[in-house]
């Protein structure tokens, strides 16, 4: 279960965000967009430290045009931290305690330890981890076998992958 996420992450992802610039992290492609913001800047957003991540519940419709500084945010915290802490023990997370990267280099480290927690955690399950109820931490997926949640991981992993490459691009092809 685990081969098709890492597949991707080892072949596809993760060697093209290196290099990863300040520039490209704090981008924005569209005016008002959600990211990660000094805190000074943005003193309610969600978030510890010196820089906050731009968040509402509900989001507003349609939802704003989101930053790779707040895509990875939500990859690190939403998709693979809180995930890991609540199924495989790793570190306590939540969109308001976590201490948001001020830097693409701190962003991609902590990017790296939240998704090495989550395939540690993923690899480890035999057929009888993965067809145990998720629990109550997934909400009314809680009945639902670990395995189900972990091809959405997949999913949401890959999905938003490719949102930030595509940022990517658009940030290296874009007109001075």
């Amino acid at each position: 279960m685990h081969d098709q996420l890492d597949w991707h992450w080892q072949h596809h992802v993760r060697g093209r965000l290196d290099g990863l610039t300040d520039d490209e992290y704090f981008w924005q492609p569209a005016p008002d967009c959600w990211t990660v913001r000094p805190r000074a800047e943005n003193p309610e957003g969600a978030g510890t430290g010196d820089f906050t991540i731009d968040f509402a519940f509900p989001e507003p419709t349609p939802p704003p045009v989101t930053t790779i500084a707040w895509r990875l945010g939500h990859v690190i915290v939403g998709v693979l931290g809180m995930r890991a802490a609540s199924h495989f023990g790793g570190p306590p997370m939540s969109y308001g305690t976590y201490p948001y990267a001020g830097t693409a280099a701190e962003a991609l480290r902590q990017l790296d330890d939240a998704y090495a927690d989550w395939i540690a955690g993923v690899r480890a399950l035999d057929a009888e981890g993965l067809a145990r109820p998720c629990g109550p931490a997934e909400g009314p997926y809680a009945e639902a076998p670990l395995a189900k949640l972990i091809l959405h991981i997949n999913r949401e992993a890959i999905h938003h992958s490719a949102e930030i490459l595509l940022l990517r691009d658009l940030y290296r092809s874009r007109r001075a």
